[in-house]
C-alpha cells in the first residue's frame, strides 16, 4: 500500500507539474482526437496559453479536424507520433478573410490554415501529420478554369472582389486576376520573427505549403512535404524574409520543391523587402516542377543565398532562376555547391529573364530585373534533358556567372545567350544530340578544360555565334572528335584558343563564312 501511495502521489505530481508548465493537452481543453470538428477548442487553448505568455498544445496520437488557426507569439503547436491533424474542406472554415500575400500580391482574401501576423516565437513540430485536405480547393479551381463561358459568382467570388477593390496587377496576370478565387497558404506567417517548424509532416496542401512573408529568423528542418500532382502546391516558399535555415526536409508536390520569392512587379516593388541570408542544405527533392527556384516574383529583390548537399531526383529541372521584364529587382550571390541530380525532365540549369516570353526590348528601369554574381560547383546530373540555359535580355545581360566541377550526362547541351563574364571550368557535358556548349550573343567568357566523353559526329562540342572576349583553354579530349569548336557570326571576335591539346581531334576549329579572319587567335 505504501508503495502503491508513492507511485500514485508521484504520478500525481507530474500530473500538475505537466499542467503548470505551460502544456496544454487539448484532449483536456475541449478538444476530441476522434474526427470530430475541434476549432473552437483549439483556438481557445491557444489564446488560453498566449494569455499566460505562451505554452505548448499538445496533440496525442488520434484524430483531429479543424478550420483556420490563428497563432499568438510563444506558442507551440506540438503533434506526437500517431496524431494526424486535418483541415476542413469546408470553404466558410477559412472565413472572415485575412490579410495575406498571394503569388506576390497583397489582398483580403481566405485565412491560412495556420495565420498569425506581428508575432514572435512559433513553432510547429513533433512526429505527427497535418493534413490540408486540398482537393476541394483544387477542384474548385478546375471548376472555374474549364468553364467554357461565363458562370455566376460564388459568395466567395463577391466577397473577393468586394474587399479588394482597385487592386493594380500587370496584363499578364488578368487570367489569374480574373477567378477571384485564391486559396490559402497551408502556412503564412507575417512580419513574424523566430518561426521554427520541425519533424512534422505536411500534406494535401491547398495551395502553397510553407510559406513566412516579411519574416525574419525562420528555422524549416527535418520536415516532409508531400503533394500530390495538383496546381500551385509548392513546398517551402520563403518570401520577402531574411535569416532563412532550411535544412534536413524531403519534399516531393505538385508545384516547386523550395522556392524563393519577394513580390510581384509594382507591389513588390512598393514594400521592396528582399529576400536575404537564406540556407538551403541536406534535402532530398522527388517530384515538383523545380528543385530549388528562385523567382519568378523576385521584385524586392533576392540575395545571399546558399545551397547545398541536395538529391534531385525526379523534378522537371533542378535549379531554375527565372524573371522577365517589368518585374525588377536583383537577383545576386547566390552559391550552388554538392548537388546530385537524375532524371530531370527539363533544364539542369535555368537562368531566364524571359519567364514571359512575349515581352520587347525597353530602357533599362526599375522594372528591369537582374542576374548577376551566381556561381555553381560539384555538381552531377545523369539523365537529363537539356543541361542548362542562361537566356538574358538586350537590355540586362545575366552578368558573372561560373560553373566549377560540373558533370552532366543527358540529351542536351548548355545554352548560353546574351549574357557576359561567364566562365566553365571543368565542366563535362555529354550530350547525345547536338552541342556539349552553344553560345551565342555573349562576351567575356572563358571555357576552361571543357569537353564532352561522347562526342556527336560532325557536331562541334563547343559552337560560337557573335561572341566576343573567349578564352578556350587547357581542353584535351580524349576520345576521338570530328569538331572541337565551329565559330559563326560577324559579331566573333578576339577568341582566344590556347594551350589545348588536340592531338584526338580531326578539325580543331571550323569557321564559318562570315567569321573575320582576325576572330580566332590560336
Amino acid at each position: 500500500m505504501k508503495n502503491i501511495l508513492i507511485i500514485l502521489c508521484f504520478t500525481l505530481g507530474l500530473n500538475t507539474a505537466f499542467a503548470n508548465n505551460g502544456w496544454l493537452n487539448i484532449l483536456n481543453e475541449g478538444g476530441n482526437n476522434k474526427g470530430i470538428k475541434c476549432t473552437e477548442a483549439i483556438q481557445n487553448a491557444i489564446e488560453k496559453a498566449s494569455k499566460n505568455g505562451g505554452g505548448t498544445i499538445f496533440f496525442p496520437a488520434g484524430e483531429y479536424l479543424t478550420g483556420a488557426l490563428k497563432l499568438k507569439s510563444n506558442i507551440t503547436i506540438h503533434l506526437d507520433s500517431g496524431a494526424l491533424l486535418k483541415f476542413s474542406e469546408n470553404f466558410d472554415d477559412y472565413l472572415p478573410f485575412v490579410e495575406m500575400r498571394y503569388e506576390g500580391l497583397m489582398m483580403k482574401t481566405f485565412s491560412p490554415l495556420f495565420y498569425a501576423k506581428d508575432a514572435e516565437n512559433i513553432t510547429i513540430k513533433g512526429r505527427g501529420v497535418i493534413d490540408g485536405q486540398g482537393k476541394a480547393w483544387w477542384n474548385e479551381v478546375y471548376r472555374i478554369e474549364s468553364a467554357k463561358g461565363p458562370i455566376p459568382e460564388t459568395k466567395y467570388q463577391k466577397m473577393w472582389g468586394e474587399q479588394n477593390p482597385g487592386m493594380v496587377y500587370e496584363p499578364y496576370y488578368k487570367r489569374t486576376m480574373d477567378k477571384k478565387f485564391f486559396r490559402p497558404s497551408f502556412f503564412q506567417v507575417l512580419n513574424c520573427k523566430n518561426i521554427l517548424i520541425e519533424g512534422v509532416t505536411f500534406q494535401n496542401s491547398p495551395f502553397w505549403t510553407i510559406n513566412p512573408e516579411f519574416c525574419d529568423n525562420v528555422t524549416i528542418t527535418g520536415i516532409t512535404i508531400f503533394n500530390p500532382h495538383s496546381p500551385n502546391t509548392d513546398g517551402i516558399n520563403p518570401s520577402s524574409c531574411k535569416n532563412v535555415h532550411i535544412s534536413n526536409c524531403h519534399i516531393s508536390v505538385g508545384d516547386d520543391c523550395i522556392t524563393i520569392k519577394s513580390g510581384r512587379d509594382a507591389d513588390g516593388r512598393k514594400y521592396g523587402v528582399a529576400t536575404e541570408n537564406v540556407t538551403i542544405t541536406n534535402c532530398t527533392m522527388l517530384s515538383g516542377h523545380g528543385g530549388v527556384v528562385i523567382g519568378s516574383e523576385m521584385s524586392g529583390g533576392i540575395k545571399k543565398i546558399t545551397i547545398s548537399n541536395c538529391v534531385f531526383d525526379g523534378t522537371d529541372r533542378g535549379i531554375r532562376i527565372k524573371s522577365a521584364r517589368g518585374r525588377g529587382g536583383v537577383v545576386e550571390d547566390i552559391r550552388v555547391d554538392n548537388i546530385v541530380m537524375k532524371n530531370i525532365k527539363e533544364e539542369a540549369f535555368v537562368l531566364s529573364l524571359f519567364y514571359d516570353k512575349d515581352t520587347k526590348q525597353e530602357p533599362v528601369t526599375e522594372k528591369t530585373p537582374i542576374f548577376r554574381n551566381i556561381h555553381m560547383s560539384n555538381i552531377t546530373g545523369s539523365n537529363v534533358n537539356k543541361a542548362g540555359a542562361i537566356l538574358g535580355i538586350a537590355e540586362m545581360p545575366v552578368q558573372n556567372i561560373s560553373f566549377s566541377n560540373i558533370n552532366i550526362d543527358g540529351k542536351e547541351g548548355f545554352e548560353v545567350n546574351t549574357a557576359t563574364d561567364v566562365e566553365f571550368h571543368d565542366v563535362k557535358v555529354n550530350a547525345s544530340v547536338g552541342s556539349s556548349f552553344k553560345i551565342s550573343d555573349s562576351k567575356n567568357l572563358i571555357l576552361d578544360n571543357v569537353g564532352s566523353s561522347t562526342p556527336i559526329k560532325a557536331v562541334p562540342v563547343i559552337k560560337l555565334n557573335n561572341v566576343s572576349n573567349l578564352m578556350i583553354n587547357n581542353s584535351f579530349p580524349f576520345n576521338a572528335t570530328d569538331i572541337f569548336i565551329e565559330a559563326e557570326g560577324k559579331e566573333t571576335k578576339n577568341v582566344f584558343v590556347k594551350n589545348n591539346v588536340f592531338n584526338n581531334v580531326s578539325t580543331p576549329i571550323k569557321k564559318g563564312k562570315d567569321l573575320d579572319k582576325k576572330a580566332i587567335i590560336e
